[in-house]
């Protein structure tokens, strides 16, 4: 099982250590506020009122001891920097923290944290993307240069096999699974016929994924 801290409990904060309790990971939340501790303490594996800003309440908790860290102190820059030195110093082996814009990210990394996100940021990014294609159900941002999206089916595709597509040497794009209703077909083989109603979870650069759009 795999254990997770986190650090404050914003919306972000709440949301993430729920989900995860919910995918049977080991949870222990740390926040200075009392109600908030108290709202989540049913949720989670362990909820704890304390200063992530103090190393000693870190350390006492067991902070190293977790196979990763969430600094959800998205508010203020101050405390998510201090409670992210103070994790890293005492070897938490990832850390993960949320930013409220570019520099805080950026502060962040230089700090040594190994992820940093922006949940408003890439919310609006995906959205954005979903929106201004018509055709994409869905899309998941890997890199700048490089997603995954859920399209329906091309017309020019319907009725032939993923072999005769060659998409990947034509397109240079992966069909990593097709959804057909409630049942997917991971890694479909190359001898499946794509039916009309098939949406195509597809990935490749952003420049090879906007052909595929098009089609």
């Amino acid at each position: 099982m795999r254990s997770y801290f986190v650090v404050g409990l914003g919306r972000f904060g709440m949301e993430v250590a729920r989900r995860l309790c919910e995918l049977g990971c080991e949870v222990l939340v740390l926040d200075n506020n009392h109600e908030l501790v108290q709202q989540i303490s049913g949720d989670v594996t362990q909820a704890v009122v304390g200063d992530a800003r103090d190393k000693e309440v870190l350390r006492a908790l067991g902070a190293a001891d977790f196979d990763c860290a969430i600094v959800a102190i998205g508010n203020s820059l101050s405390d998510s920097v201090l409670a992210t030195m103070n994790l890293k110093e005492l070897g938490v082996p990832y850390v993960v923290c949320k930013a409220y814009d570019e520099v805080h990210r950026q502060v962040l990394l230089k700090l040594g944290a190994d992820k940093v996100v922006i949940p408003e940021q890439e919310q609006a990014n995906r959205l954005a993307r979903n929106l201004s294609s018509h055709n994409v159900l869905d899309y998941i941002e890997l890199s700048d240069a490089c997603g995954i999206i859920e399209v329906p089916a091309p017309t020019p595709w319907v009725g032939k096999t993923l072999k005769e597509l060659s998409v990947r040497a034509k397109l240079g794009v992966n069909i990593i699974a097709v959804k057909q209703g409630s049942h997917i077909n991971v890694s479909p083989g190359a001898d499946y016929e794509i039916t009309l109603g098939d949406v195509m979870v597809v990935l490749g650069d952003t420049s090879a994924l906007s052909a595929v759009q098009k089609l």
